[in-house]
């Protein structure tokens, strides 16, 4: 999960090129004009920072594999090349070069995959051989791509199936087969997130109103969420909890939004008497069986279950939710170098969701540091937008350095053999 931007600030010193989260919200990675650094998020109160890189310039796109040593970078000098590296060793595995920008990396632990405007490279993790590459696919400028982090079976990927509507393809990652199209949204697609078990799709198109949760393999819709019904927005990011029964959202506008997967017909707790606005809300839901389709889907659409209201609007962010200390928290990072902590209780009623801690994020003292500092409510908002833009080549050379695995990141594997260019 993640935002780039391809030029950020021409006026700050330490622009924020990328800001984004591994794949189970344990790890911050934000990459820089001056470099990249990588946080991990153990608790509310302490931010630490673990690595910090000043020798790759204007890094704008760093993803970690989940807490292990490995780490995938993309600069804009070297636009087209990932790079694949052992950050505690401070060594370089080995590196790539493409035919065009890279403009999106995604892995789990048997998969890389590599995002072009229009092809996507599906590298095995292990060995970083090229087993899979599928051409000519719908232009794609947002680099928009995601993939299952749990690997077990099938590892599915998801990307856009067309430029001009809201289709999904499916594919799988693992077997290295087509799975099924899924026709989502009619407008183009914004922002897609697998749940953690690869088992829930959740998709939102451009114009953002309409949140759509679908099962997988089958393409089924299980859910269909409304995030707003006056204006349309940009969409930033979705995100699965690790049980996958919330789902959050952010956007261009001062909301975050967090959304309970309940099933239709599920008994629900007993809710307090509303008078007669209660009664007036349950007629209308009774009322919906007897009006035609598409009033009745508007009716039924659930509403988000609790929220977050920024003091800002329009600075490019990203949100995950996930577990610290064994709680449920909602974090959000901001393009502009600031990371929010929110509670959220599932077992309460939902809400406004209330901040306990912001973090800031690019003015660290250094490795193992805190930063600890908290951001004034006024601050004032990113100029710069955020787009998803990377870039990478063919590769060039490899090592027979250690791959890296959270499950023992010095371990070593075998050298992969050299391979010629994709």
């Amino acid at each position: 999960m993640s935002q780039s931007d391809e030029a950020g600030s021409s006026e700050s010193k330490d622009a924020v090129l990328f800001v984004g989260f591994n794949q189970d919200g344990t790890s911050l990675a934000i990459g820089t004009s001056k470099g990249y650094k990588l946080y991990a998020i153990n608790s509310v109160e302490k931010l630490e920072l673990i690595y910090e890189n000043t020798t790759e310039k204007d890094v704008c796109i760093v993803e970690r594999l989940f807490s292990s040593s490995l780490v995938a970078i993309v600069s804009l000098n070297a636009h087209r090349m990932l790079k694949v590296c052992h950050f505690k060793k401070g060594t370089e595995i080995c590196n790539y070069s493409y035919s065009n920008t890279i403009l999106g990396v995604r892995l789990n632990r048997l998969r890389l995959i590599v995002c072009l405007e229009e092809s996507l490279y599906i590298h095995n993790i292990r060995n970083m051989e090229v087993l899979h590459t599928i051409r000519d696919t719908p232009p794609n400028p947002r680099g928009l791509c995601c993939l299952a982090s749990k690997d077990e079976n099938c590892c599915f990927l998801a990307y856009p199936g067309s430029s001009t509507i809201g289709d999904v393809q499916i594919f799988d990652a693992s077997n290295l087969g087509a799975v099924t199209m899924i026709p989502a949204h009619d407008s183009p697609l914004a922002a897609m997130a697998f749940d953690t078990d690869g088992t829930k799709l959740a998709t939102a198109s451009e114009k953002g109103t309409v949140i759509r949760v679908f099962a997988i393999p089958t393409g089924d819709k299980i859910f269909e969420l409304r995030r707003g019904m006056k204006r349309c927005v940009n969409m930033y990011s979705l995100s699965f909890s690790p049980d996958g029964q919330l789902l959050s959202s952010s956007s261009n506008t001062e909301t975050v939004h967090v959304f309970k997967l309940e099933a239709q017909g599920a008994e629900r707790p007993p809710e307090p008497n509303q008078g007669w606005m209660g009664y007036f809300g349950k007629a209308i839901m009774n009322a919906a069986t007897y009006l035609p389709s598409q009033v009745a889907d508007v009716v039924n659409q659930g509403r988000s279950y609790a929220v977050v209201r920024h003091p800002f609007a329009g600075v490019r962010n990203i949100c995950i939710i996930a577990n610290l200390q064994k709680t449920p928290r909602l974090l959000v990072a901001s393009a502009d170098g600031y990371l929010y902590i929110y509670a959220i209780d599932p077992s309460e009623g939902g809400g406004d969701c209330t901040l306990l801690k912001q973090h800031k994020l690019e003015k660290i003292g250094g490795v193992g540091a805190s930063p600890g500092s908290e951001i004034p409510p006024e601050h004032p908002p990113s100029s710069s937008p955020i787009s998803y833009a990377a870039v990478v080549r063919q590769p060039e050379k490899s090592t027979a350095e250690s791959l890296g695995s959270d499950r023992g990141a010095d371990n070593e594997s075998p050298p992969p053999p050299q391979r010629p260019e994709v």
